[in-house]
């Protein structure tokens, strides 16, 4: 680290025969004669004054700095000044790619941190602070699921700040600090009766809606957004490359999710289904956005389109066309004249990939395939979501054992009919 230190109250001159000359300046007597400077690892330059008589301080305070940075300690002196929520609002302007990512990360932040830890500065930060922050957090967000989320944003912040040396170590990563833990709910996926009975419920142009989603495990997006040449019929694949979504209340076509573009097996029911939907309703001309609502216009030949031949709203279709062929389907009650349909998030389209994940599993798929077909970034999340519908480990024990015993002409009856 080059550092030095400055006297503010003395500046060297050189007269006309060349000789330097220690003078004194403008400052002289008034206030901070010392300023200690160095570059930080930022590549600015970085600063601390110190009164007079007080230069060894300025210059050990300089060497601390120095051994900081050499073990990789060093804070910027800017934390001590910026606040968590000055900064986590720079943050989360630039952490995510993805318009609805950064506005989600953004409204959790305003509305369940920052009016509790936003005026804190950064590096005043220990890990009390957040079991307090965490109790308040419990008393008015009852979801502990939100919660986990919630505070997941809060950590994302701090590890950037400790990433930008504005903060030695990362609060809410203390062995004290308890992360709140999602409410345990398996996976129930449907039978096979059941996502019949909610595919005739649909109305007849969005009934293979239902075939695309438990039949190649889509996504609502990726079937609303599904175009004509996306489908291969001859060589029996679909190719998931795009996308309806909502950005900021405006319908865009977008990557799927996380950008896992992927191609996916296409099943002969699959296919006869969409080939007899395509002939009733061919593929309509749709125009949109890509990614942003400003973004560049895009025009696509989609599967499935509304009476009008728009693309469909999916808050639209889950209200209007959805929960009533749940209840059809005896998934959810009918409502009361003039209510409307309770809430039903369990029995959301996504129910149609649970479905569909339990097929191929049951059928002997293994989970890496799965999670490619179904867009995961990583198979073990795929794994911890549907390692309770794979055939049990003793089930496989007893089929492998029993398919010795049942040797042609040896009857099962007992260990010394074994070969």
């Amino acid at each position: 680290m080059a550092g030095h230190i400055q006297d503010r109250w003395y500046k060297t001159e050189t007269d006309s025969n060349g000789k330097e000359h220690r003078v004194k300046t403008d400052r002289h007597g008034t206030g901070l004669r010392y300023r200690a400077r160095y570059i930080g690892p930022d590549g600015t330059e970085k600063s601390k004054s110190f009164p007079d008589k007080q230069k060894r301080l300025a210059e050990q305070w300089l060497t601390q700095t120095a051994a900081d940075m050499s073990r990789g300690q060093y804070l910027d002196p800017r934390a001590a000044r910026m606040t968590f929520q000055q900064f986590a609002q720079r943050w989360v302007k630039s952490h995510a790619t993805d318009i609805n990512s950064r506005d989600a990360a953004e409204r959790r932040l305003r509305l369940h941190a920052f009016p509790y830890i936003g005026t804190r500065p950064l590096a005043s930060f220990q890990p009390g602070h957040i079991r307090t922050w965490l109790g308040e957090l419990n008393d008015n967000v009852s979801a502990a699921s939100h919660r986990r989320i919630i505070f997941g944003t809060v950590s994302a912040a701090f590890s950037a700040a400790v990433d930008d040396t504005l903060l030695a170590k990362n609060p809410c990563l203390a062995r004290s600090v308890k992360t709140p833990q999602a409410d345990p709910a398996r996976v129930v996926p449907w039978t096979s009766a059941q996502v019949f009975g909610v595919r005739s419920g649909l109305p007849e142009h969005l009934r293979a809606t239902v075939d695309v989603g438990g039949g190649c495990g889509l996504r609502q997006g990726e079937i609303l957004g599904l175009p004509e040449d996306e489908i291969d019929f001859a060589d029996e694949w679909l190719a998931v490359r795009q996308q309806l979504k909502r950005v900021r209340g405006k319908y865009v076509f977008a990557p799927p999710k996380r950008g896992k573009i992927r191609d996916v097996p296409l099943p002969m029911g699959v296919a006869s289904a969409l080939k007899r939907h395509m002939e009733l309703h061919p593929p309509v001309k749709v125009t949109l956005p890509w990614m942003e609502p400003d973004g560049p216009l895009v025009t696509k030949s989609l599967i499935f389109t509304g009476r009008t031949g728009d693309a469909i709203r999916s808050s639209y279709f889950n209200d209007f066309m959805w929960k009533p062929a749940l209840a059809t389907a005896g998934l959810i009650p009918h409502p009361d004249e003039g209510e409307r349909y309770a809430a039903a998030r369990r029995h959301g389209m996504h129910a149609l990939r649970h479905f569909y994940a339990s097929v191929l599993l049951d059928a002997g798929e293994n989970i890496r395939a799965l999670s490619t077909y179904l867009g995961h970034s990583d198979p073990g999340f795929t794994l911890r979501v549907y390692t309770h519908l794979m055939p049990s480990s003793e089930g496989r024990t007893r089929k492998a054992v029993d398919s010795l015993y049942r040797a042609p002409g040896r009857p099962l009856d007992g260990p010394q009919t074994a070969p």
